[in-house]
């Protein structure tokens, strides 16, 4: 992608932490781009990056079949760094020797520096840092300066005259505190990035990029209510007015009031052209005696693609779709590990271009979702949706175990809805990554006054996490835990016992469906 702001390219050799150097590095105020390995040195010159990092990654430089970008890239004319296997493939291209180690370094450990360093400038002498890796560097390739190591390894190295950098520990993750420094360091004073990467300056490029593309015709955006959607449909409608007309379709299966809601939201935000749509029936007749999770998923999908084809049919001429597509997800597409084998079949608008013929229009596609928020804050939108929690594309229905049907639905509503306002009374509730509940397909006995019940069960599920792709469960105060548990218990008929899943994801997944 295209981008008038100063840029570092990172190069994807398939660390866990490759998206954590993109965030570390944008929250310098400097654009950052991941692309994978192998991507032609030409296109990686046309991006006129300022300075390239070469990510870690689980392979051995020296074995058969490992990941190595071409060695032109160390003649690309910017200065470069290499964070552990980075620093690897830096040192096997250049002369360097790279062994397996003694013993795999995995966790922390104490860098000692031991030389002057531009890298390392303004650090302390000592300073903890994270290691995880295999092999190391016993020999740095000609040129190379040792500026600090470990106990058991070497753990930096520079070439300033060749403006060559090398880390052998991760300085992208929490577990080293001055690991943004460090990166401060190679893109502000090395590279000379000045950090002209804002929320402010992210929208100007975008709207003009938005203007450019839509040209002269309309578009159709299809709303959620959640994050991603809803900037994506403020920003476009900052570049074209009311041109965008916005489709929040309620199928039944969102939260309590949840339609209502989003709609007077909208309304009370302005400048947007939102039409509701009211389907609830729809799908529910659809999902009548469905209990699989995948075929609740195609068909709350399928549903969707009617509907808005049906609302952009009756809309008249509609040449392009915005969609809130992150960072992330172009990510995946392009990673070294290749596009992903499963595309979620719940993706709503998944099938909506090759059917509808229309071009898409992404506007969030260069951010992650905490740069979304910012986007969305300095255009005006109020927290109530800048602060939502995610909420899953086939709404209550994958919170339900089992069949979904309109008495099963009103059951999970009031129990989430009761969980939602102690989490927020709590104030807990912009701290949490998502807080909910979910409704099994068991019957429990139960004792409410003198009476025996046999009751169904709620779970609750509350989880941090920065980006949702590992989560752990919240250690939510039990005096919280008993409110909610009291309240719903007490008030949804229907519910006799309230569980808390204290699993963490991995193994298991944040949603239960």
């Amino acid at each position: 992608m295209s981008t008038s702001f100063e840029t570092i390219i990172i190069l994807d050799f398939g660390s866990q932490y490759t998206q954590l150097i993109a965030r570390r590095i944008r929250e310098l105020g400097v654009y950052c781009e991941i692309h994978p390995f192998n991507k032609p040195i030409a296109e990686l010159r046309a991006l006129k990056p300022v300075g390239v990092v070469l990510s870690g990654g689980p392979s051995s430089v020296y074995e058969e079949g490992a990941p190595h970008c071409t060695a032109e890239i160390l003649e690309i004319g910017v200065p470069i760094l290499g964070i552990c296997y980075g620093l690897q493939l830096i040192s096997y291209f250049l002369g360097g020797k790279v062994e397996p180690s003694s013993r795999r370094e995995y966790g922390a450990a104490q860098i000692r520096q031991t030389a002057q360093s531009r890298l390392l400038s303004g650090l302390p002498a000592d300073f903890p840092v994270w290691m995880s890796h295999g092999d190391h560097v016993t020999d740095p390739p000609p040129g190379f300066q040792v500026v600090a190591d470990t106990e058991s390894a070497l753990g930096a190295v520079e070439d300033t005259a060749r403006d060559l950098y090398g880390l052998q520990f991760h300085p992208e993750v929490a577990h080293t505190p001055d690991g943004k420094r460090i990166l401060g360091n190679f893109v502000r004073d090395i590279c000379g990035a000045h950090g002209d990467w804002t929320p402010k300056s992210f929208i100007e490029a975008s709207v003009e990029r938005i203007r450019e593309q839509i040209g002269d015709s309309h578009a159709v955006c299809g709303l959620s209510g959640g994050v991603d959607s809803s900037v994506a449909a403020a920003l476009v409608a900052r570049a074209i007015g009311d041109r965008q007309t916005c489709i929040f379709v309620d199928n039944g299966l969102l939260r309590k009031q949840e339609f209502e809601k989003v709609l007077l939201a909208f309304k009370d935000y302005g400048g947007l052209n939102v039409k509701g749509v009211a389907a609830g029936e729809r799908f529910l007749q659809a999902l009548r005696g469905v209990e699989d999770p995948e075929r609740k998923r195609k068909i709350i999908g399928y549903e969707f693609i009617e509907v808005f084809q049906e609302e952009a049919v009756k809309l008249g001429k509609i040449d392009f779709l915005v969609q809130g597509t992150l960072y992330p997800d172009v990510i995946e597409s392009v990673s070294v590990k290749g596009p992903s084998a499963v595309i979620k079949s719940h993706h709503n608008v998944g099938g909506l271009p090759e059917k509808m013929r229309l071009r898409l229009v992404e506007p969030l596609r260069e951010l992650f979702k905490d740069e979304v928020r910012a986007v969305g804050r300095e255009l005006g939108l109020p927290a109530a949706l800048i602060d939502r929690q995610p909420f899953p594309g086939p709404g209550l229905a994958v919170r339900i175990i089992g069949p979904v049907d309109q008495t099963r639905i009103t059951l999970l509503q009031e129990s989430d809805n009761i969980v939602l306002e102690e989490i927020k009374r709590a104030g807990l509730y912009t701290k949490l990554w998502q807080s909910f509940a979910v409704l099994l397909p068991i019957n429990t006995v139960g004792v409410m006054g003198d009476n025996r019940t046999y009751e169904q069960v709620i779970a609750i599920r509350a989880v941090e996490s920065q980006d949702g792709m590992t989560a752990d469960w919240a250690r939510l105060p039990y005096d919280v835990l008993e409110s909610i548990s009291r309240r719903i218990v007490s008030e949804v008929k229907g519910i006799n016992r309230v569980v808390y899943d204290i699993s963490s994801k991995p193994p298991s997944t944040i949603e239960w469906e």
